[in-house]
């Protein structure tokens, strides 16, 4: 088998079997083919497409190609949660929190941020003292005794993966619905859970930018899922404007916790309470998403789904004391209050555009291995929708330096006022 017939065949618009699928995976992982021919594949695939069959045998490769976490140890349904990213979103945290409060085991493997979306690790050193590195005993341990952990990918998941979105990164072919589901599914299912709800974004904040895409983005999803043996449905939530309040490392886990108290703000209690009763009736403890909405909101009123995320940071050992004190987190040292300039409705709040001036602040990477401020970010004062009036603060920026001018003229182009404008809908749309 050749590398180049491969290519030929795809790039042509044939179906591409599972032996040749498992000869360009192999070749990926041992190093005999190189990175041009892989690049040429992926561009291919990007322009014309893949079967569902395709799909699956790909990510069920790729998922082969690297180690499989065997959690059986863990005394029931394991249900585990992905998001394919936004700005704000800080989901995991307390839906996590909040699931293993009903009795269900969600033992969670998340990533980094990268660019103008945050990663659910970042946050989560902004604790003093949390380890997201454990062990596979570690990690396996800890949800089996607290029903939670949430950690970076343990052992080598996957290794396809990894060299292949690099490609995907440098020749622009990431946004490739194939890839895209390939890739996140190769690593849940490697993950070793029996369930998993993902939250599909769409919008400007989004790698999808229209419901159409998002759609075709989240079929693909469950679909391998399915196909794979896994209980999977997806929710398409929207990203044209950030979730929730705060944008940054300290601050999102502020809002999580917030969150868990019964003081979250409104869009992203909603969609934790979604997600949550769908991962709920996954894990068989509730018969509904009715009732497993109640069962959710229960774990706030009493304190149990707060307790389960202390229990976890003191387990991975973080500072506990951080839920009621969250000045132990680092800080920023200037709120510099950002003013609308007319009264009218907020019409405009780019996703992107308030995730990057984040990011610039020092709360995101630009690159892999840039050092993170964990204290900087931005809190939101309103939202699409609301009414304004002129020099009322739209938001605050929270800087270590104390001069931002390109800060503010980035934020100034992501923001607009209107004579008239409406509140966008959160959730759009249910795969199952």
């Amino acid at each position: 088998m050749r590398m180049v017939d491969i290519i030929d065949t795809k790039r042509n618009g044939g179906v591409l079997s599972d032996e040749q699928l498992q000869f360009f995976v192999d070749g990926v992982v041992n190093g005999t083919i190189p990175d041009y021919q892989i690049s040429a594949l992926l561009m291919a695939i990007y322009f014309q497409d893949m079967t569902k069959e395709e799909q699956t045998s790909l990510t069920m490769k790729m998922m082969e190609s690297g180690e499989r976490l065997d959690l059986s140890r863990i005394p029931g349904i394991k249900v585990d949660k992905h998001s394919t990213g936004g700005v704000g979103d800080k989901v995991s945290l307390p839906l996590a929190a909040m699931v293993a409060a009903t009795g269900i085991p969600v033992p969670m493997i998340s990533g980094r941020g990268l660019g103008h979306t945050g990663g659910t690790l970042d946050k989560l050193e902004a604790i003093p003292g949390f380890r997201v590195e454990l062990s596979e005993d570690e990690f396996i341990n800890q949800v089996a005794k607290e029903n939670l952990a949430i950690v970076g990918a343990t052992g080598e998941v996957a290794p396809a993966d990894k060299k292949i979105y690099g490609l995907r990164d440098v020749t622009d072919t990431v946004d490739s619905i194939p890839l895209i589901a390939s890739s996140i599914m190769s690593k849940k299912i490697a993950s070793g859970t029996d369930a998993l709800v993902i939250d599909v974004k769409t919008g400007t904040g989004a790698f999808m930018k229209t419901l159409d895409q998002s759609r075709l983005l989240a079929k693909a999803l469950v679909e391998i899922g399915k196909q794979a043996g896994l209980k999977c449905m997806a929710v398409i939530s929207d990203m044209n404007q950030p979730l929730g309040n705060k944008i940054g490392n300290s601050l999102e886990i502020e809002e999580s916790i917030d969150v868990l108290k019964g003081k979250g703000p409104k869009d992203l209690t909603e969609l934790v309470l979604t997600l949550g009763s769908y991962m709920v009736v996954m894990g068989e403890k509730a018969q509904n998403t009715t009732e497993a909405r109640k069962m959710l909101e229960q774990t706030i009123q009493d304190g149990s789904a707060l307790e389960r995320f202390a229990a976890m940071i003191k387990a991975q050992g973080g500072d506990p004391v951080v839920v009621d004190n969250y000045h132990l987190m680092p800080q920023a040292k200037y709120k510099i209050p950002f003013k609308a300039d007319r009264d009218g409705v907020l019409t405009k709040l780019s996703a992107d555009e308030v995730g990057t001036a984040s990011m610039l602040l020092g709360g995101g990477r630009q690159k892999a291995d840039d050092a993170l401020d964990y204290g900087v970010g931005i809190e939101l004062h309103h939202k699409l929708g609301d009414y304004v009036k002129d020099g009322e603060p739209i938001l605050t920026i929270y800087s270590n330096r104390h001069e931002i001018p390109d800060i503010e003229q980035l934020l100034r182009e992501s923001i607009k006022i209107s004579d008239d404008g409406k509140v966008p809908t959160l959730i759009h749309e249910i795969i199952e």
